[in-house]
Order: C-alpha cells, then structure tokens, then sequence
C-alpha cells in the first residue's frame, strides 16, 4: 500500500466515523426531544376560569411535552375528572384508561373506556370522548351507550355541554326502554 492510497483510505475512514458520529448525535437529540420536561405521579390538577373552578383531574401518571411542535400533557395510565358548576358543585364525573391535554387548543381527549356521570345520574360509556374547553362542549364520533333511569340509548357520536344536561345522540341504533 502506497503513502497516498494509506492517506486517502484514512481519509474515507475518517469522514464515515464522522458520519456515523452525527447520525448517534441526531438519534439522542430525538431522543432528548421526545422525553417529557415533567413527570408527576398521583397528580392532582385544577383548572379555573377567571377565578372559578372548572374542574379537578387525578391522574396516577402524568407527562407533559413542550417544543415547537407539541405542547401536550400525557396522562397515560387514566383520569378522573370533576367538573364543577358555577355555584361549585360538581356537575359531572369523568374516568378513562388514558387521556390526552392539548395545551394549545385547549382540547383534552379520552381514551379506552371513558365513563361520564352527570348530576342527574345520567352515564355514558365510551371508547372515546372530546372536551372542548373553549367552546364548553364534550363530544364523540365512537359508539356511545347512555344510561338513563328511564332507558339505554345507544348511537354512534353525541355531543354535550360540558355538564352532560343537554345532549344529542347521533345515528341512534336503538333505545331500551327500563320502565315496567
């Protein structure tokens, strides 16, 4: 082997171990991106609106996400959430296997086997469903089963004021009737 070919093979050499060096450095920068800037275990949130109570959520695990593009709180292991009037009684509860916060907009989603209770009683049961906390209204396009004293009504997708009152049922599949 030459002197040049030795330098030119250390050369190739040199700029692959260079090559590989910058692609470890981006995979634990993404790495490093992907991490939550706070983790919290059996956290207890409260979310106030000019100085009222809008609700209170428990949650075993919680994760929360900020860079450019996501700005997200994790709760990955479930909720239970109050949600409270404006006199401060609680209108509603909430519990889910999972549940997402989108801080941004504002939006709080749950996952896997969420189950609403309202004031009245009234529950529903479903795989998914959606708090829009700007406009005040819950949601879901998923197969929902809402139990009254009076009957079980079953559809694909509702939506609600946030203290489950007043609510539609959209594309009903049927309606049992608990009177005798």
């Amino acid at each position: 082997m030459t002197k040049h070919n030795f330098y030119i093979l250390f050369f190739v050499l040199l700029v692959l171990q260079a090559c590989t060096n910058e692609s470890d450095k981006d995979k634990v920068m993404n790495e490093r991106i992907n991490l939550p800037i706070e983790t919290g275990k059996n956290i207890y949130i409260t979310y106030t609106d000019s100085g009222l109570t809008k609700a209170k959520v428990f949650a075993p695990i919680l994760e929360r996400f900020a860079t450019e593009t996501r700005n997200e709180t994790v709760m990955k292991n479930g909720i239970t959430a109050y949600f409270y009037s404006k006199d401060g009684k609680i209108d509603s509860y909430l519990k889910s296997k999972f549940a997402v916060r989108y801080d941004r907009e504002k939006k709080m989603i749950a996952r896997n086997d969420v189950i609403l209770v309202n004031s009245k009683g009234d529950t529903l049961n479903t795989e998914e469903l959606i708090w829009e906390e700007a406009k005040q209204t819950i949601h879901s396009d998923k197969y929902v089963r809402i139990t009254t004293k009076d009957e079980i009504i079953m559809g694909d997708g509702f939506e609600s004021n946030t203290e489950f009152t007043k609510y539609k049922i959209f594309s009903i599949r049927g309606t049992i009737s608990l009177k005798q």
